[in-house]
């Protein structure tokens, strides 16, 4: 009987483990439309494409495979919120992805900021990382933003720096900020909490995976902070009337396994439309 029992279980768990690699490779393509109370029928947009967690020990999908996914959207501009990695020898791999991103053509560019994960590396390591970004165009965003005018409308480009790492400053991210299309960057969405006073317009993270292994629910993630305890791990929040939404990422941590979620690339298109002041109304 405990013989027959046990051989059960394994079997159980083999085929279990073997379903959970293989969700891995199940990757959403989500497509989102985000207005305001301004938004017209001719309203500009602005179409982003965000990836997280791309966690490259682990990542679910090829350079050549996410090219083929992506090379026949419309993309204007490409955001990258943090993990990229977590060793030293990881990070020549992040190159040929880099290379495809590039590849998209996306016309404002490429950002990104960094995850507690890239915090892992000794500081050469980590430069080394910034450099890699960098020399393929991609703007990391340390506690700053970088303004971008987009068909007439300035956008904000804020990178605020990783929440989990205390490493998040949100007055240096808005210092000087120019009015416009807030448009926030960051790794862990649990800094939304922290921003009832530091408006944006919408904002992209990542973070929690999905959870990653939910079953029955992702009861790991409750040390990761109040979002995660109040159950916000993934897809659209709101908070204090402000929109953002949470990546499930493109790699896994840990155990290269997922159960209740799914690795994810997202298209967001953000509606432009802001209220412009004259005469102290807005019209």
């Amino acid at each position: 009987m405990n013989i027959l029992f046990w051989s059960v279980l394994l079997v159980l768990i083999y085929f279990g483990l073997k379903k959970a690699y293989k969700n891995t490779k199940d990757i959403a393509l989500n497509r989102l439309s985000i207005e305001n109370e301004y938004t017209k029928e001719h309203s500009p947009k602005l179409s982003i494409l965000h990836l997280s967690d791309l966690h490259l020990e682990n990542i679910s999908i090829t350079p050549e495979e996410l090219y083929t996914k992506l090379k026949d959207e419309h993309i204007d501009l490409i955001a990258l919120t943090g993990d990229f990695l977590d060793r030293k020898r990881t990070i020549p791999k992040l190159v040929p992805y880099l290379a495809v991103l590039n590849q998209l053509k996306a016309p404002y560019g490429m950002f990104a900021v960094l995850g507690n994960h890239d915090y892992v590396l000794r500081p050469d390591d980590l430069n080394t990382l910034i450099e890699t970004l960098e020399n393929a165009s991609c703007k990391v965003l340390i506690n700053q933003h970088e303004p971008i005018l987009v068909r007439g409308q300035l956008v904000n480009i804020i990178g605020i720096d990783d929440f989990s790492t205390s490493r998040s400053d949100l007055k240096s991210s808005y210092h000087g900020i120019q009015h416009g299309i807030n448009l926030v960057l960051t790794h862990d969405p649990t800094i939304v909490l922290d921003m009832k006073h530091h408006h944006f317009d919408y904002l992209l993270a990542g973070h929690f995976h999905g959870g990653q292994i939910c079953y029955p629910k992702a009861y790991h993630l409750a040390k990761m902070g109040k979002l995660a305890r109040m159950n916000k791990i993934k897809g659209s929040h709101t908070q204090d009337g402000k929109k953002y939404y949470i990546n499930e990422g493109l790699g896994q941590t840990g155990v290269n396994v997922r159960i209740g979620s799914r690795p994810e690339i997202t298209i967001h298109e953000l509606s432009l439309a802001s209220a412009q002041i004259k005469s102290g109304k807005a019209i």
